[in-house]
């Protein structure tokens, strides 16, 4: 199925927000929701919508963690459109959902059973940021920018979740994807060339073994700014929270300083847009964006 736009009116998608957009990432929510309507891009969030069960459902068994992202499936199929998903975490687990429901006739039957709706087949599951640069497109884009983003110089971080499995996500290369790279060239910033943009950054780890995330975040954040970052643009509310939440505590644990303000891919589209609304999205960052727009006159 595809929701691609024609002359009639705006692209519509189901709109999955998952558990983090509406609470410790509203401002990858607020921000998601403004560029969307900017671009004409429509989201409709899925009524009744659950948790897709991250990395935690694995532990209990395939049917749950199928069943848990393959219920919000089942539910953008009653809406007849494609599915939008802005964290790669959630994007990750419905996409598997998906692929593994579609080969997997009995699989789908038990999902369908314990939801109370038949699985069809008949909606794709997208990253955000494959909808807004290829739907789009960056021509377009760039026509809409009203600041260009000179001085930024951005690690663009996928993080592990977003492009793989490449077997079933497929929608960037797994090894060097330039989704996110090709924007920020867009809107006027310069993304800097660096081995870690797949790295991951330990997010299941983040409850259990803080010592193990501050390592690999750590690692991620001195390599981007080994190779001339300034800036961290990302699509992923797991990311978005060690790689700006952690920072202060592994500069206090290492004496170093990192100072990366790290941005969503929405936050930065928002900026050069000259949207207002994202003003109020730099109260929710651990790390302040603001000194360095002002020293950029990204501002």
């Amino acid at each position: 199925m595809s929701s691609a736009p024609d002359n009639a009116g705006p692209m519509k998608y189901a709109y999955y927000p998952g558990c983090s957009l509406h609470s410790t990432a509203k401002e990858y929510d607020a921000s998601t929701r403004a560029v969307s309507e900017a671009l004409g891009v429509e989201l409709l969030e899925i009524p009744d919508w659950n948790c897709c069960g991250a990395s935690s459902a694995h532990g209990e068994g395939h049917l749950l963690s199928t069943g848990l992202p393959g219920r919000n499936i089942l539910l953008a199929e009653q809406m007849g459109l494609d599915i939008a998903v802005p964290c790669a975490a959630c994007y990750n687990r419905l996409a598997v959902a998906n692929a593994e429901m579609r080969s997997d006739p009995g699989l789908a039957e038990k999902v369908s059973g314990v939801v109370g709706l038949q699985f069809q087949g008949t909606s794709d599951v997208r990253p955000l940021v494959d909808i807004i640069v290829n739907d789009d497109g960056l021509e377009a884009i760039g026509a809409r920018v009203r600041r260009q983003l000179e001085g930024l110089k951005v690690a663009c971080y996928y993080g592990c979740l977003l492009v793989r499995p490449p077997r079933v996500l497929g929608f960037d290369d797994a090894d060097e994807p330039m989704t996110m790279d090709n924007l920020v060239t867009a809107l006027g910033g310069e993304p800097v060339t660096w081995p870690h943009k797949t790295e991951c950054c330990g997010a299941s780890f983040s409850l259990t073994r803080v010592d193990v995330v501050q390592k690999m975040t750590g690692d991620v954040l001195r390599m981007a700014r080994d190779c001339g970052a300034n800036c961290v643009v990302c699509a992923c509310p797991l990311c978005m929270t060690n790689l700006d939440m952690r920072q202060g505590g592994i500069e206090s644990l290492t004496g170093e300083k990192i100072g990366l303000p790290i941005f969503y891919f929405t936050e930065l589209l928002a900026l050069a847009m000259g949207l207002d609304m994202v003003k109020s999205c730099w109260k929710m960052h651990f790390v302040s964006p603001e000194p360095l727009l002002r020293e950029t006159a990204a501002v």
